[in-house]
């Protein structure tokens, strides 16, 4: 049977594996939601939780498998976004609160996805043309000070040369 071809324009979800970091989140998929552009290219629509290398308004190619679901077979360029997350400390000043987070980021004017109300890790894309060092800046201190643990799930040569 022939897998129907994605017209451009339509919003569907693509999948990506990779192998379960120690101590982390036991999945080996995530699905992000993502925006076709016909010959199974796709633009990715929303924040990693788990999957490195790719950021919002990248665009993937994709496969569409014998199971239906359409998965990720590697990044055809980048947007220049970042994708950064960020878990609170239950025991630090801002608790197990997303949303104490988020303010404190909230004037680099990041958007961001909680994972969610059990394990409360927000996905934030960093916009290309953001304050890259300032963000920088207050990721260091908020770990420095104990209110988050943080990583860079996928960062651009400009990230990580400001």
């Amino acid at each position: 049977m022939m897998a129907a071809m994605e017209s451009a324009g339509e919003k569907i979800k693509v999948w990506f594996r990779f192998v379960p970091r120690e101590g982390w989140l036991p999945q080996d998929t995530e699905g992000l939601w993502a925006t076709t552009l016909g010959d199974d290219l796709a633009v990715v629509e929303n924040a990693a939780f788990l999957q490195d290398g790719v950021a919002e308004g990248d665009v993937v190619r994709y496969r569409t498998g014998s199971d239906g679901l359409h998965w990720a077979v590697g990044r055809v360029s980048s947007s220049g976004n970042c994708t950064i997350r960020v878990v609170p400390i239950p025991s630090g000043p801002l608790g197990r609160d997303p949303l104490a987070v988020h303010q404190r980021l909230a004037v680099f004017g990041l958007g961001g996805e909680i994972f969610s109300e059990e394990f409360p890790l927000i996905a934030f894309t960093v916009p290309a043309g953001a304050d890259f060092a300032g963000i920088k800046a207050l990721l260091a201190q908020g770990q420095d000070e104990g209110w988050w643990h943080y990583e860079v799930g996928c960062g651009t040569d400009e990230w990580w040369s400001a």
